[in-house]
């Protein structure tokens, strides 16, 4: 996997798993839609900590600072 997420990216995304992860704890979201709310935090989590988004892949996007 080639990485494809910068750090402005990998920080907002840690940001909204940080706020629904809040949301979840003061259980001001409940029932399904809270689990999938923690499922799309997970996500966000997991892509970055691998600094890796399977959906740019396709789109050709790539968040990262190239070397020249």
């Amino acid at each position: 996997m080639k990485k494809n997420m910068g750090s402005t990216d990998k920080g907002i995304r840690v940001a909204i798993a940080i706020v629904i992860a809040l949301l979840y704890y003061l259980d001001i979201v409940k029932g399904t839609f809270a689990y999938i709310l923690i499922a799309l935090a997970i996500i966000f989590l997991l892509t970055s900590f691998f600094s890796f988004c399977p959906l740019y892949a396709p789109f050709g996007i790539n968040t990262c600072k190239t070397k020249k």
